[in-house]
């Protein structure tokens, strides 16, 4: 799998990550241990969860596999804070006190000493943002942290934080962004890519299927065992199961059919080789969906069909 700088560093990912959202709830250890060994014999070294994902249960996989399926010098890890649900309220803080709690019990759950990257998992318009950086600042200082990103954050947020991150004046720099980005959800373009450009910092590209329905498996109705069919991922999916986002899926599928691939890479073909993203997250709930996901990195779109593409997906959005 191709290797890729993260922004302004010298930290080298796969540009495919694999998402764990789903692992410790939907998918099991089981079935998670065969997406991370298909994943990894693809040649991927990067991992992303949250301590937010199965209230922790993602971490505590990741953490019985290392020393066990994979040695810890091997893979990248990717962890966020801020953001919890209780008593099925989502609440979000972004105080130092708490990012730094977060942090000690996703350390704890992964069974590691450090994190390869940090992320501050959304905006938190209620603490000063300064108070939120210095927890960054301090989880690197200490060695539990080796590289700081931000999540969910839109193109102010991000050139606000990393000038206030500034290396020059001792901090640590932002090193990525992570945002969703997909042909049916191409809101980043307009302003968070261009800033991240501008500022060295890495993209990460989340949902880049947008949300399941650019493989197509929503042509036809509901399939019952689809994550639109969960109580927890139908709020989820809903948004994009509309005729504007019917339209961009034919598309993607009159695409797939011509150059001989399925709906799926083209899709994440696009997302993956668009300018500005260092990588692209990828999860799901089988192994075998996964390595059906894989099966991108042997693919790249010729030039007429990304601009048609893009052409279709700008006059709809």
């Amino acid at each position: 799998m191709e290797m890729r700088i993260l922004g302004n560093t010298g930290l080298q990912v796969s540009r495919l990550a694999l998402g764990t959202m789903t692992w410790g709830r939907d998918t099991d250890e089981h079935e998670a241990a065969d997406q991370l060994r298909s994943y990894l014999e693809a040649g991927g070294n990067f991992l992303d969860t949250a301590a937010l994902y199965g209230d922790g249960d993602s971490e505590r996989v990741i953490g019985g596999f290392l020393g066990t399926l994979i040695e810890r010098s091997e893979i990248l890890i990717s962890t966020k804070a801020g953001i919890s649900y209780k008593a099925n309220e989502r609440r979000v803080n972004n105080s130092r006190s708490s990012l730094l709690d977060d942090l000690d019990k996703s350390l704890t759950r992964l069974g590691v000493e450090y994190v390869d990257l940090w992320q501050i998992h959304g905006w938190d318009e209620s603490v000063p943002l300064e108070e939120t950086l210095s927890a960054l600042d301090f989880a690197v200082s200490s060695g539990r942290v080796r590289y700081v990103g931000l999540s969910n954050f839109n193109g102010w947020q991000l050139a606000r934080a990393a000038t206030l991150q500034n290396p020059l004046f001792g901090k640590s720099p932002i090193a990525s962004v992570q945002r969703e980005y997909s042909l049916l959800n191409r809101e980043i373009e307009s302003e968070l890519l261009p800033a991240a450009a501008e500022l060295g910092v890495g993209v990460l590209a989340w949902s880049p299927l947008g949300r399941g329905v650019l493989t197509g498996k929503y042509r036809n109705g509901m399939p019952s065992d689809s994550r639109g069919a969960t109580p927890h991922f139908a709020d989820f999916i809903a948004p994009y199961l509309n005729s504007r986002s019917s339209s961009i899926v034919e598309a993607v599928c009159v695409a797939a059919e011509g150059l001989g691939y399925s709906p799926l890479e083209v899709a994440l073909a696009w997302v993956r080789d668009s300018v500005g993203v260092a990588s692209a997250i990828v999860g799901a709930r089988t192994g075998a969906q996964l390595r059906g996901v894989l099966t991108s990195e042997e693919i790249a779109l010729p030039d007429p069909v990304r601009f048609a593409l893009d052409d279709i997906t700008v006059a709809k959005n």
